[in-house]
Parts: C-alpha cells; sequence; structure tokens
C-alpha cells in the first residue's frame, strides 16, 4: 500500500465524520460545551434606564444654575422603583443600578452634589444631559444573536447566558472516543515497572485533548500484544457506545503489531494505512460498524501530533466546528536542509520577530526524535514543510502549526 498524501488522509477522515445530534442541557451543565445554534437574548440588558453611580437622579435643566438648590424627594436602590416623579427642582438619591425614576434624565454624582442642608443639595459641576444613565438596551436588546453556533462556552459565555436569560442551552452532544494504549512493554504510572518496560503517556495527553476540545474520552486501559486482549478492549468500547476508538501503538509491521489484524476479524473496514508523514507514518483510520478507527503510531510525540492533524478536525467536525487547521507564517533562524518524500513537521519554538514585528520568529529544536515528549511540551508551533521541500535558508519563511 503507498503512501497516502497528508491532506488526503485528513479529507477521507472528516468525509466520514457526522455532525452529532443536539441536546438541552441546563445553564450549570454548559461549560465548555459547543452551542447547537445561535443564542438570541431573551430580555434586553438593562431591562430599563439605571444609574451607573451612586448619586442623585435630577432634570439636567435644573443645572443650567449651579447654585440653585434642590430638595431630595426620596431614594432609589438597586431592585427597588422609586415610584413618583422627579419635578422641577427635585432630586431622588439614587444608587448603582437602580431604575431611573420617571421625569430625571441626569446623574449627579455624589461626589458633585453638596449638602445644604436636611433633604437640600446642590451641584458643584455643570453636567450633561444624562450623564451617568445607562440606557435601556446599552449591553443588548432581546433577539439579538449574542452567541453564534458552534461556538465552545467559556467562563465569559456562562455569564453572558445568565443574563440573556437562559436557564437551558442547546448544544452539540460530545464525542464519545474511547483511548487505548497497546503493548507489552506499557505499564500505567505508579505501577510496578518491570525489565524493559516503559510508562504509558500519550493516552494521558490524547484524553486530555479530547477533554479540552469538548469530547469524552472513554480511557481503555491497556490492551497487551494478543489478540484476546485487544478484542476485550474493543468490546468495552463497544459497550460505552463509543463514537470513535483511538488506539495507541501496534499500527507498525512487526510480529507484536496485531491491532489491525485483530481488528479486521472484529469487522474492521480500513480505509487506509500509512501516510507519508514525519512523524507520524504508520497511521491507519476506518470504521467497526458505526464506530470509527483511528490508529496512532506508538511513539509519544508521533500520537501527539497526529492528534493535532488528525483527531483535533475530527473532533471539530462531529461538533459542527471549523476544521481548518491554524497555520500562520514565521521566519526561519537557522537553515534546513531538503526534505525528502514526507510532509514533515518540526517541534520549534515561537519568538518576537529579530528583524521587525511582521512575522514572528521560528526555531525548531536540533533533536527531533519522536520519543521526546520534554521537546514538545516546550514547542509553542510545528514547522510545516512539504514533500520534496528544497532546503531553506535562515530568514526564509515558512508555514506554522500553532500548538
Amino acid at each position: 500500500m503507498s503512501l497516502l498524501p497528508v491532506a488526503t488522509a485528513r479529507q477521507n477522515i472528516l468525509s466520514a465524520v457526522k455532525t452529532l445530534p443536539t441536546e438541552q442541557v441546563a445553564l450549570d451543565d454548559a461549560h465548555l460545551r459547543v452551542c447547537a445554534e445561535d443564542l438570541r437574548a431573551q430580555r434586553t440588558q438593562p431591562p430599563f434606564p439605571s444609574s451607573a453611580m451612586d448619586g442623585y437622579a435630577v432634570r439636567h435643566s435644573d443645572m443650567a444654575k449651579p447654585e440653585h438648590t434642590l430638595t431630595v424627594i426620596g431614594e432609589a436602590a438597586a431592585g427597588h422603583v422609586f415610584e413618583g416623579n422627579v419635578g422641577a427642582g427635585q432630586a431622588v438619591r439614587i444608587f448603582t443600578g437602580a431604575p431611573v425614576p420617571e421625569g430625571a434624565d441626569t446623574i449627579l454624582i455624589q461626589e458633585d452634589a453638596e449638602i445644604m442642608s436636611a433633604g437640600n443639595i446642590r451641584a458643584t459641576e455643570v453636567l450633561a444631559k444624562g450623564a451617568f444613565i445607562r440606557k435601556a438596551g446599552l449591553d443588548f436588546n432581546q433577539g439579538d444573536v449574542l452567541i453564534q453556533a458552534h461556538t465552545q462556552l467559556r467562563s465569559a459565555h456562562m455569564a453572558l447566558l445568565a443574563s440573556m436569560n437562559m436557564p437551558q442551552i442547546p448544544v452539540v452532544k460530545k464525542p464519545r472516543i474511547g483511548v487505548l494504549a497497546t503493548g507489552d512493554e506499557l505499564v500505567m504510572p505508579g505501577e510496578d515497572i518491570g525489565p524493559g518496560q516503559i510508562v504509558a503517556s500519550n493516552n494521558f495527553g490524547i484524553a486530555a485533548r479530547i477533554r479540552e476540545l469538548g469530547g469524552i474520552p472513554i480511557p481503555l486501559g491497556i490492551a497487551k500484544d494478543t489478540e484476546a486482549s485487544l478484542m476485550a478492549a474493543l468490546e468495552q468500547a463497544r459497550a460505552a457506545h463509543c463514537d470513535a476508538i483511538v488506539t495507541l501503538g501496534g499500527a507498525s509491521v512487526g510480529t507484536h503489531d496485531l491491532v489491525q489484524s485483530a481488528f479486521e476479524k472484529q469487522g474492521l473496514n480500513l480505509n487506509f494505512w500509512k501516510i507519508a508523514m514525519r512523524p507520524g507514518k504508520p497511521l491507519m483510520f476506518g470504521n467497526i460498524g458505526d464506530m470509527l478507527f483511528i490508529g496512532l503510531p506508538g511513539n509519544p510525540v508521533s500520537s501527539m501530533v497526529c492528534t493535532e492533524l488528525f483527531l483535533v478536525p475530527m473532533i471539530r467536525k462531529w461538533l459542527g466546528q471549523n476544521t481548518e487547521l491554524s497555520f500562520i507564517k514565521a521566519r526561519l533562524t537557522c537553515d534546513l536542509r531538503q526534505n525528502d518524500r514526507r510532509e514533515d513537521y518540526l517541534r520549534a519554538t515561537l519568538s518576537p520577530s529579530a528583524v521587525d514585528d511582521s512575522l514572528p520568529d521560528i526555531s525548531p529544536f536540533e533533536k527531533q526524535d519522536s520519543s521526546m515528549l520534554a521537546t514538545f511540551t516546550k514547542a509553542g508551533a510545528l514547522i510545516k514543510r512539504a514533500p520534496h521541500a528544497p532546503p531553506a535558508a535562515k530568514g526564509d519563511i515558512v508555514d506554522v502549526l500553532l500548538l
């Protein structure tokens, strides 16, 4: 089987992903969910003209004579309406957030009010008409679209939704994604580590990335290098109603790489295996009935890079979001040699430009071994190099995928 171009592999994957259905959740449960439709305000905010400061509600016409004394006829506090009307020569003591009484059109802030005697004040400043009054609808009006469909709801959205008077939110169902590490060499963190064994790591990083993007990672543990162990994990994924299963390792051609053969006996329809990419060549994709299958490489960095290029767009497609990757331009700080036939992704760090402010500088790490997680955590970006790209010189402009 020939190596599939990266763009074709991604398109094949996205073509198999369908947007998930909608459900209603309580506002308290909507954080980090993806809204399923445009969200419109159910009320106007503020719903009435209100005071932006503590002071006095007055008529602007009375401010034309700063020496004029005003009689305080009552008080308006937040949550309470002054029932009367402010007439000529009158004022109402008012506090921030309180409705502006009828007849008043300006707020004289308390710093600019001199108390003359019991129940009387005088303005010490001439104010503009309407000063310190928040008009009704200053923030938004009923029916305004304030949050676009397919937005992931962050903390600021939650406050806005509450002010929109939306106790129930329509959201896209979360994709359920089984995460299965494979290999006799793996143990879980904290377990006894035998000779030749290592601690499983990329399953935790990938599960966290799924969760960040709005999916539900279903931990399937570690499958041993036996068909029985792999089949048991697959049954666990089916029982958990996973939309997809992601395997880590076992996708190469060694004697102990059994994922493909074991899953084919369970109905795997393989779409492709092996792509023209570094790191991440042994990527697999297909479906087992209604459940999608993506087999990531076992090397930690390979699996994490493949997650950004393939699993992230998958999740976004499930949630109805934009699946385009976030590429920018940056300026190389060193030379790069000619690339071979595979699309290459080099871990690198971004920094402010040493030349001008138009583009950031990009510096690849000297060592790019796909087992080195420490450099991946320090990398803010991946330099993309096309197949057969010619040598690149310091100062050249390159495509960069933000992490």
